[in-house]
């Protein structure tokens, strides 16, 4: 078996047609799509499904979009769905949660991961850029940057421009292209990548990220989630976890921060549903700074 995942045919000429029907009934085995069968307690896992999904496919498929990239440690682009690209030239039924792509992969943008064909992570990375959701795109594409050695990173950031170059289907470009600027590797969540997204998108201009605020001997003090620091605005993300039970030691570092001249504004979970009091205190700590603000680009999705 293949990561927990092998063909009915497999498993009949292995267990025989009796013990295979036992193990079905038993849960040890799952039918998960026609003609294929994963290990009960392994139905979930990416790995296995991706395998099980390749099997039901046949010869040509190649792991592609968001379970690319999740084959290659993002787990922001976590999905149950697993992603296949099979030739022109063969058909395959739909199945639930099996979505194919039709098209031709370059053999240059196909690499073996335990087994698997899966697509090379910056084609993946540039096929979402054009083609996901702008928040979730975003975080996929953090997280991989920021798996990429920091010597490195630059290399990475100009093989995803090279891809939408010369990508074929020209749609989502525009999108991609917009993307690609913002993408950074010293974002530390999820979340974070959709509030950068989302004030972006909201007008205000690219903040830093991560950046360091340091004493008068250069050491330093805190590290800010997105600043602009010529204005001295930093915007917090208050994870839960990361936040729970730490209201006094928060309390101390806002007023420590605001001593050094800097305005905070928090956003949380629900702000990133409902962003409007998190725009308008920026809009506000801006114009008191004298900052510019420029008007609503595109949904942040």
């Amino acid at each position: 078996m293949l990561h927990g995942a092998c063909t009915r045919e497999h498993a009949m000429a292995t267990l025989g047609a009796y013990r295979v029907r036992a193990a079905i009934r038993a849960g040890a085995l799952v039918p998960l799509w026609p003609r294929v069968l994963v290990r009960g307690p392994r139905q979930l896992d990416p790995w296995t499904r991706a395998a099980a999904a390749t099997l039901t496919v046949g010869a040509g498929a190649v792991l592609w979009g968001p379970t690319a990239v999740q084959l290659h440690g993002s787990a922001a682009a976590r999905t149950a769905a697993v992603h296949v690209a099979v030739p022109y030239n063969r058909w395959s039924r739909p199945q639930h949660g099996l979505k194919i792509r039709h098209g031709r992969v370059r053999t240059d943008d196909v690499c073996q991961l335990r087994g698997l064909s899966v697509v090379i992570l910056e084609v993946a990375i540039g096929e979402l850029l054009c083609t996901a959701s702008p928040g979730f795109a975003l975080a996929c594409a953090d997280q991989a940057v920021a798996a990429q050695p920091s010597e490195q990173r630059a290399c990475f950031r100009a093989a995803i421009a090279e891809f939408l170059a010369r990508r074929t289907d020209r749609r989502g470009l525009r999108q991609a292209t917009a993307l690609l600027d913002l993408i950074s590797g010293d974002v530390e969540s999820p979340r974070e990548s959709w509030l950068r997204l989302l004030v972006v998108a909201a007008g205000f201009p690219q903040p830093v990220v991560q950046h360091p605020v340091c004493d008068l001997d250069g050491s330093p003090v805190w590290r800010l989630d997105m600043v602009w620091p010529d204005l001295r605005i930093a915007l917090e993300y208050d994870g839960y976890e990361a936040h729970l039970g730490r209201a006094v030691e928060d309390q101390a570092r806002d007023e420590d921060l605001h001593r050094r001249g800097w305005v905070v504004v928090h956003a949380r979970a629900a702000d990133l549903r409902n962003p409007g009091r998190v725009l308008d205190e920026l809009t506000a700590a801006f114009r008191r700074r004298g900052g510019t603000v420029g008007k609503w680009r595109a949904a942040a999705g």
